[in-house]
């Protein structure tokens, strides 16, 4: 009897085992379907992409399931930042005053797209209507993406108390203390169109939702994007989400990525416009940086990267320049040093004003000097303003004389 007893007690044993072992191997191969449903239901969303690779920008397709009769999100982001900044010079709709207070952040992602689902295209449309007068929070409230705004929410953003008279010599003015989370979510979606600046580079309404909670999507990162890493992310809400999908982009040259500038060139198209301009410039007495500026903004280029780019490639030209100006003694150095004193002062107030400006005041005040400066040098060569002004037809003459004094030097040396 005892040994019977054994016997059944051993036979427990196994049989116990054996269950639990089934029951974990059943567990390990469930059906794909299974486990998605259980993954749902537990307020979780699949998300997969086309592809994890691609080389200089490129179209990806994003598929995933989430709970069904939801509306989903899909935020896209780089892991390269860059700079945005915004002047708050607004006047206070009950005070009428005016804050001037500079918000600038360093941690704002070179490429940021926020896809909504088809049915919110009309709110698209909506603000595009309001022209320049737009509002990030106005489709986010609209599209009720107000809780799966994330990443840009998050920003470090640095604000500063400025005055009129220090935001036009370029002052930042006095650091004023951290925001709470709620105003900072705030002004990061004002430095987003700050940097990004129209609605299209910011949002777009392609995602196709099933009934059964299935979607689709696609987003283009365009071919000036920054090499690295992406992240991809579907949002129900602020806690039903998916894991980061990671897209790699690969760069390669002649394209080359300026890091504070936010974007990829073929340095090939810079380096050609660049010579054929300093060459026309430089016969000009300029160093071509006034035709250089407006070109490259055209080009898509930040403004204030621009303005400072600018600056290296007129000392090249003007080193030059004054080399060979001087040699043929075109030079008066107490003129040039007394406008280069001026040029000093304009130079330390000029960087920090560039950079509390907008890109259209930027492009509005440009036109307009090169405006006034063509209309002075178009009537400074008429016929009859040179018939009236001796002094001008006396230094052309001068001019005239000295290159053929020069020109005679040089082929007498020659024999």
């Amino acid at each position: 009897m005892k040994q019977f007893l054994t016997f059944i007690t051993i036979l427990i044993v196994i049989v116990s085992f054996s269950t639990v072992g089934y029951a974990q191997k059943a567990a390990e191969t469930k059906p794909a379907e299974q486990k998605s449903a259980e993954a749902l239901s537990e307020g979780k969303i699949e998300i997969k992409v086309d592809k994890n690779q691609l080389s200089g920008g490129g179209k990806i397709t994003i598929t995933g399931k989430a709970p069904a009769g939801r509306d989903v999100y899909i935020e896209v982001w780089s892991e390269k930042t860059v700079r945005a900044a915004r002047l708050d010079s607004d006047p206070d709709p009950k005070t009428g005053k005016r804050p001037y207070i500079f918000y600038m952040t360093d941690e704002m992602p070179g490429f940021y797209k926020l896809i909504l689902p088809e049915k919110y295209k009309s709110v698209l449309e909506e603000e595009k209507a309001k022209g320049k007068k737009w509002s990030v929070s106005e489709i986010i409230k609209k599209s009720g993406a107000d809780t799966v705004y994330g990443y840009p929410a998050k920003i470090k953003i640095d604000r500063y108390q400025t005055t009129l008279w220090a935001s036009i010599i370029g002052s930042r003015g006095t650091k004023l203390e951290p925001m709470d989370e709620k105003e900072n979510k705030r002004r990061s979606m004002q430095l987003l169109k700050a940097r990004f600046r129209s609605i299209g580079a910011i949002f777009s309404s392609n995602l196709k939702i099933e009934e059964n909670g299935s979607f689709k999507a696609s987003v283009e990162l365009p071919s000036n994007v920054a090499p690295g890493k992406y992240f991809v992310v579907a949002k129900v809400d602020k806690d039903i989400k998916s894991e980061p999908v990671v897209i790699e982009n690969v760069v390669s040259f002649p394209n080359v990525y300026l890091p504070n500038a936010g974007r990829t060139v073929n340095i090939f198209w810079p380096f050609l416009l660049t010579l054929a301009i300093t060459t026309f410039g430089v016969v000009m007495g300029a160093g071509g940086g006034f035709i250089l500026n407006p070109v490259l903004v055209m080009l898509g280029l930040p403004h204030t990267v621009v303005a400072g780019s600018v600056m290296p490639t007129v000392l090249f030209s003007q080193a030059t320049g004054i080399y060979n100006y001087s040699k043929i003694k075109f030079i008066s150095w107490k003129l040039g040093i007394t406008l280069g004193l001026a040029m000093a002062v304009g130079g330390f107030i000029g960087p920090k004003l560039t950079e509390l400006i907008t890109l259209e005041q930027y492009k509005f005040l440009f036109g307009w000097v090169l405006i006034i400066l063509a209309a002075l040098m178009f009537w400074q060569t008429t016929p009859k303003y040179l018939e009236k002004n001796k002094k001008e037809q006396a230094i052309l003459k001068e001019f005239k004389k000295r290159a053929e004094e020069s020109a005679k030097k040089k082929s007498e040396g020659g024999k």
